[in-house]
């Protein structure tokens, strides 16, 4: 399997779009993104629960009742037809649902083995996939295993937030970046960046990277594509 990190980002390494202006980002940059996404042919794509929210309405989840039944911390299968994939790292099950795709992309959420019982049943009357990936916490190292086990997936595109692109960074799960520099300067204090790891740098040397291609693009956006090393 394969993961590619696909971000568009401020010159500065800002990828909070709203700073920019909505307007310029939905006329000119939105497009351009979507667009490189593409051009992968990606069987899936993944963000964290943050990110993911912007695709839920801000639908709130609303438990079933287990009845005293508990759930067996195993992967559910909701559509064992799909063969495009959203996936969701959302530890704690706080996303909702209206369906069990977006855009036609069969949602997958990857769970740790604490989230309760009347979530695991609410993604099951929807018939959304989940899988586990730790106890309290995701291990994505494990997460893309069982991805791999259960479901037709060989290329997934990381797509945000910053603190998910930068648990995979650490964890070396990363095989290309594709980065898309705007023209723009964001110049906010303490914004989200592409990869954002408390502590990474004390914890871990920073990733280094091997240039594959630098391309310009209409509206004077850069895309980067990088393996590393």
């Amino acid at each position: 399997m394969k993961v590619i990190c696909h971000m568009i980002a401020s010159v500065d390494g800002k990828i909070k779009v709203s700073d920019w202006g909505e307007a310029l980002y939905n006329q000119s940059f939105s497009g351009l993104y979507e667009e490189c996404h593409a051009s992968f042919k990606p069987d899936a794509w993944l963000c964290g629960r943050i990110t993911m929210s912007e695709f839920t309405n801000a639908e709130t989840p609303v438990p079933e009742s287990t009845a005293g039944k508990t759930v067996e911390r195993k992967a559910f299968i909701g559509n064992p037809d799909a063969r495009s994939f959203a996936i969701a790292a959302d530890s704690q099950g706080k996303l909702g649902w209206k369906s069990n795709d977006i855009s036609g992309d069969h949602i997958i959420e990857i769970l740790s083995e604490s989230v309760s019982d009347g979530y695991l049943l609410y993604l099951q009357k929807r018939k959304i996939s989940y899988l586990f990936a730790g106890e309290e916490e995701l291990d994505f190292a494990v997460a893309l295993q069982e991805i791999e086990k259960h479901f037709p997936i060989q290329l997934i595109m990381l797509e945000g937030g910053g603190t998910t692109n930068g648990s995979m960074l650490k964890a070396g799960l990363i095989d290309e970046l594709s980065l898309l520099l705007a023209p723009v300067a964001d110049g906010t204090t303490g914004g989200t960046t592409v990869f954002d790891v408390p502590g990474l740098l004390s914890g871990a040397p920073g990733r280094h990277l091997q240039l594959i291609s630098c391309e310009t693009l209409r509206d004077e956006v850069i895309w980067l594509r990088y393996a590393f090393k």
